[in-house]
């Protein structure tokens, strides 16, 4: 099989991006809110930009497949895997809290090699490809270069997730050891990471669509990212090698 051309792809994933904007912005603080029998809450705007984002993809890459948290899995069993979540932080969204995204990414033999996180109402996307760096609306950015955990901002997703996965005592640590550990939670906080401004961040109980973009991005913004799998949910410790070397021992 070709190498992929991923600057073209990149351009397709913003292309999905866009589209998905276009659905999710005049929707905001409009939209009823679902429950769906995973217990995790579901507009009807997470739906219009899953179809949104598929039909962008099937069009310019026919011969991929396509996995989405709301419609599952679409296309060939074999080659390169788009992964995509079309609000992640829906509970955020449905309370008109702007700080949500939209997650795409593409993988090629089971490795992230490309990454987007769109902040739409912030006006800021991240994307990359795998040797090609990461960028924020266009210009290069790097993590942080930050060492020293008692002074760095640490974030976290939600409290109720580290219980879900069996990591009570993981998030006790981080609250004892870290004294600007704050809760940027969902791809919002990855991105906040992925700026500089927020030196590392621990998430858990992530699906693939949670994960993957940010697998990319994080090493692309010269950064380290961990994935470790607790009771068949990912977990990701990411940010300066520094901090993410020092917060491991806490979470593990």
């Amino acid at each position: 099989m070709p190498p992929l051309a991923l600057e073209q792809l990149v351009r397709t994933a913003e292309a999905a991006a866009d589209r998905a904007r276009a659905e999710v912005v005049p929707r905001f603080r409009g939209v009823s809110v679902e429950i769906k029998r995973d217990g995790s809450p579901v507009t009807e705007a997470d739906r219009a930009a899953e179809r949104a984002i598929r039909e962008v993809l099937r069009e310019a890459t026919p011969e991929h497949r396509i996995v989405g948290e709301e419609y599952g899995e679409e296309g060939s069993a074999d080659g390169p895997v788009w992964l995509v979540d079309p609000i992640d932080g829906t509970i955020a969204f449905s309370r008109g809290i702007p700080l949500f995204s939209t997650l795409i990414a593409l993988l090629d033999e089971g490795e992230p090699v490309l990454g987007l996180i769109d902040l739409p109402m912030l006006g800021e996307r991240y994307v990359g490809w795998k040797g090609g760096g990461c960028f924020r609306n266009g210009a290069p950015t790097r993590v942080s270069q930050e060492t020293d955990l008692s002074k760095a901002i640490i974030s976290h997703g939600d409290p109720f997730a580290f219980e879900l996965c069996g990591k009570r005592d993981a998030f006790l640590r981080l609250a004892e050891r870290c004294p600007l550990l704050r809760g940027y939670t969902d791809a919002f906080g990855h991105a906040l990471v992925l700026g500089g401004g927020v030196g590392a961040m621990v998430d858990t109980h992530l699906n693939p669509w949670d994960a993957a973009a940010t697998q990319l991005l994080v090493p692309e913004a010269g950064g380290r990212c961990v994935t470790r799998e607790y009771g068949g949910k990912l977990a990701l410790v990411f940010g300066s090698e520094a901090l993410v070397e020092q917060l491991l021992p806490l979470v593990e």
